[in-house]
C-alpha cells in the first residue's frame, strides 16, 4: 500500500467500532474516512488519516445527551521497530507496525478514542454556580488560612 500510494476513502458505522462504542451514549452514526498511504521526501513510510463524524456524548453538566462534531487529520509515520521513532519528522505521530500489517478500521478507531473530551461538554451548557454562604470569605478581601483550624487545635491542647 505504501509503495503503491494506495488510497482509501469510505464510512465505517460507529457501532462496528467496538471500543470506541464503549465510550459513546449511543452508536448511532457514520465516520466518514479517507486514508492514504505514501513515502514522502525523507523516505518516512507514512499514512494520512482524515476522518470526519459526530460522537453522541453525554454533557458531564447536564446529563444530557449532545452531538460533539469531530475532525481528525493526522498523518503517522509507520515504524517496524520502536527506535526508528526519533528519526521521525516533526508534524508525524509514531504507528508501529512490527507484523508489516495495518488494519484501517482499528487505526481509525484508535484516533476518534483520542480525540474524546475528557470531560465532555455540551456546547451552550449552562455554567454551575457555586452557592456563597455568609461568612465564608473574610471582610478584608484576604483569603482565610486553611491551616488556622489546626493552629486552634494546637493551642487548645496545651
Amino acid at each position: 500500500m505504501v509503495q503503491g500510494g494506495r488510497v482509501f476513502e469510505g464510512t465505517v458505522p460507529l457501532r462496528q467500532l467496538e471500543r470506541l462504542r464503549d465510550l459513546l451514549a449511543s452508536a448511532e452514526g457514520d465516520a466518514v474516512y479517507r486514508v492514504e498511504f505514501g513515502i514522502d521526501e525523507f523516505d518516512v513510510e507514512f499514512v494520512d488519516i482524515r476522518v470526519d463524524t459526530g460522537l453522541p456524548l453525554v454533557c458531564q453538566r447536564t446529563m444530557n445527551v449532545f452531538v460533539q462534531p469531530c475532525s481528525i487529520s493526522q498523518r503517522l509515520g509507520l515504524l517496524r521497530d520502536e527506535r526508528e521513532e526519533n528519526a521521525l519528522p516533526e508534524g508525524y505521530e509514531p504507528l508501529l507496525v512490527t507484523d508489516g500489517q495495518l488494519h484501517i478500521k482499528d487505526v481509525l478507531e484508535d484516533e476518534l478514542i483520542l480525540a474524546l473530551p475528557l470531560v465532555p461538554l455540551s456546547p451552550g451548557a449552562p455554567l454551575e454556580q457555586v452557592p456563597v454562604t455568609a461568612g465564608s470569605a473574610p471582610e478584608d478581601g484576604q483569603s482565610p488560612n486553611p491551616f488556622a483550624a489546626l493552629g486552634q487545635l494546637k493551642s487548645s491542647r496545651h
